[in-house]
């Protein structure tokens, strides 16, 4: 039996991809792995990364597997971030290698794995509650972190490094100085920006 931990990261910004990770661990797992992880949103950025690196080291042990699906603005603006997240949640799935009758899938909040898989519990705060979906929120977090710096080079003026796309006072009025970029979920971008 599998244990599978989903959440997202990235689900308000007004810019930038939608990350959906998932965590996979064995039910003979050591769970003392897990001691002292906490929400990806309840830990410094340092801790993250911390944490990142425990996972890279787990799964090249093969103790732990994780993915992280990036599904872009362009996605987003054309069929809506719930539609977004649920593709990412099926790509994970299908990166994992999760069996459809031989996993309990844990998720956080309001989100839910296709009907295929049998064995499925929605968690509201899950991400504070179960490990495995800490574990798999952190995955989502770092790497949509990850590539919101790495967008920061290519567009500097909106310093995407700073707030990762979310709506800080200073991502809002760089985009009323600048315009928006293709970066920009422009279905998000309505009440603070007319084209």
């Amino acid at each position: 039996m599998q244990i599978v931990g989903i959440d997202e990261a990235g689900r308000g910004p007004l810019a930038g991809p939608v990350a959906v990770g998932g965590a996979r661990v064995g039910t003979n797992f050591n769970k003392k792995f897990f001691k002292g992880i906490k929400d990806s949103k309840q830990l410094s950025a340092e801790d993250r990364e911390l944490w990142f690196a425990l996972a890279q080291e787990g799964k090249k042990k093969g103790e732990l597997d994780f993915a992280v699906a990036l599904i872009s603005e362009k996605v987003i603006d054309k069929h809506g971030i719930a539609y977004a997240i649920r593709l990412g949640i099926k790509r994970v799935l299908k990166s994992l290698g999760v069996s459809t009758t031989e996993s309990q899938i844990f998720l956080d909040g309001g989100i839910k794995a296709p009907e295929e898989f049998k064995h499925q519990k929605t968690v509201v705060k899950g991400d504070e509650k179960i490990p495995i979906i800490s574990l798999a929120s952190i995955c989502a977090k770092v790497i949509r972190d990850r590539k919101m710096v790495k967008l920061s080079l290519k567009y500097p003026e909106y310093e995407f490094d700073l707030h990762k796309g979310y709506g800080t006072f200073i991502h809002r009025e760089a985009i009323k100085k600048y315009g928006p970029v293709e970066l920009h979920r422009r279905s998000f971008l309505r009440k603070i920006y007319v084209a």
